[in-house]
């Protein structure tokens, strides 16, 4: 099934004369002819170059909780912006977004604002640094937590294969570039194992400053931790001294009011927020016990010209004022659990061994038989079938990643006739892929346990 793409492939074609691969951002790389062009979204849709409608379930890789082009944020953005956008001073809005997330967030007792969630997570660790004295940091398998040289290090984007031994992992430096004395800086674990991060730990847990960890894995699945997990990690930075740090990036707003800590009932030392903070406006934000924040300003850098800005700032402030007595996320949640549902029974009726991971608001889809808690055991899903599923929805008008690893994301403003119609296509999709006979075409498991 073929849509026009006329339009899409000139914009393209021009896009790749100026920009590397055509695109801002390596993750929106899907090929010369592939790459999405968006022009316009609309609640839980966006139009394409050429006018293809598409049900979106990337939402701008997670950050548009309230579906695209919401009218209160809007209209408090235009609103604002009529007084100025940047003023390299201190406004109201940001102390209104700072108390909002203070209150909502437990454990987060003082806050400071960034742009985006890889410089949420950088501040953290340096502020782990300077108020431990100590330079090491502890990072899981397949988790994600920004685009620079300390964490790209067996993230998401990794090969499973190339992890060396569990007990002895390889670190596996993501990009050329990175300063090969980082490597000495960074620990790398497989993420629920309990024996590992004991051994380490008592190996080397009083050099190290911080652990951090996305308490669902946003790039891997929406792979959960393991009941007690979390807790362990709480007892284990306690034990040592070390601050533990919550990646809350993406399931920040989204998968509770006050995120991972309240779902999960596990406090951190601090956390990093970005993504559904600001309903897709570019706004970040770092915080957690006062004792540990007030190192920033006392020795300790942190800045930006645009942190706090106007734009960013009148946009959190009115999606968590919105997101702020859970309502919305509980009514996500129970739409994203009517879809999961949905997709298992259209999967197993075709036969196709499958998991799905995570919540109603954020989950994967693992076409695997086996139970998978941890990086590595991706390897036993058949990557090829999902992204032959993935392909035939996008040429049906339901957009999720093709990259099953991404997780599917919900809005608010994914209603009942998107969930259905996404079900119908679904259906249609599976037969079409059937028809080809890749459905009965094995799972790739690549050698190295």
């Amino acid at each position: 099934m073929s849509k026009p793409n006329i339009k899409n492939q000139e914009l393209r074609d021009r896009a790749a004369k100026v920009m590397p691969l055509g695109v801002a951002s390596n993750f929106r790389y899907w090929g010369p002819t592939a790459n999405p062009v968006i022009v316009r979204g609309e609640g839980c849709y966006v139009w394409d170059a050429d006018g293809n409608r598409y049900i979106d379930y990337r939402l701008g890789f997670g950050p548009v909780i309230l579906g695209h082009g919401h009218p209160l944020v809007c209209e408090r953005v235009a609103q604002a912006i009529r007084h100025g956008t940047s003023f390299a001073a201190l406004t109201e809005l940001e102390v209104r977004v700072a108390e909002r997330i203070t209150a909502m967030c437990p454990g987060v007792e003082m806050v400071r604002l960034a742009n985006s969630g890889a410089e949420a997570t950088m501040h953290a660790l340096r502020v782990a640094r300077a108020y431990t004295g100590r330079e090491k940091i502890i990072k899981f398998e397949g988790q994600y937590h920004g685009m620079y040289d300390y964490m790209l290090w067996s993230t998401a984007s990794s090969n499973p294969a190339a992890l060396g031994s569990r007990r002895n992992p390889i670190k596996y430096q993501q990009s050329s570039g990175i300063p090969s004395a980082i490597r000495d800086l960074v620990l790398t674990l497989p993420f629920n194992d309990f024996e590992l991060l004991e051994t380490a730990l008592k190996r080397e847990g009083y050099q190290v400053a911080a652990i951090i960890v996305e308490p669902i894995l946003g790039n891997s699945f929406s792979i959960g931790p393991k009941p007690g997990w979390l807790e362990f990690l709480r007892q284990k930075c306690d034990e040592y001294g070390i601050v533990l740090i919550f990646d809350e990036v993406k399931t920040g707003f989204r998968v509770a009011p006050g995120g991972a800590q309240q779902l999960f009932g596990v406090q951190a030392d601090l956390a990093c927020y970005a993504k559904a903070i600001a309903n897709g406006f570019p706004l970040a934000a770092f915080g957690g016990k006062k004792e540990i924040m007030e190192v920033i300003g006392r020795g300790v850098s942190h800045g930006g010209t645009y942190c706090g800005n106007v734009v960013a700032t009148a946009a959190a402030d009115a999606t968590l004022e919105l997101l702020q007595d859970g309502q919305v996320l509980r009514a996500i949640e129970a739409q994203g659990r009517t879809l999961q549902a949905g997709i298992a029974e259209i999967l197993s009726d075709s036969g196709i061994p499958h998991q799905i991971k995570g919540l109603g608001s954020m989950f994967g889809i693992l076409l695997s038989d086996k139970e998978i808690w941890e990086f590595r055991d991706v390897r036993h899903h058949n990557a090829a079938l999902y992204e032959a599923i993935a392909q035939e929805l996008v040429a049906r008008g339901v957009m999720p990643d093709p990259d099953a690893r991404e997780p599917w994301f919900l809005s608010a403003a994914h209603d009942q006739e998107a969930i259905t119609q996404t079900l119908d296509i679904l259906a249609e999709a599976v037969q079409a892929v059937r028809t080809s006979g890749l459905i009965d075409t094995p799972a790739v498991v690549e050698d190295g346990k």
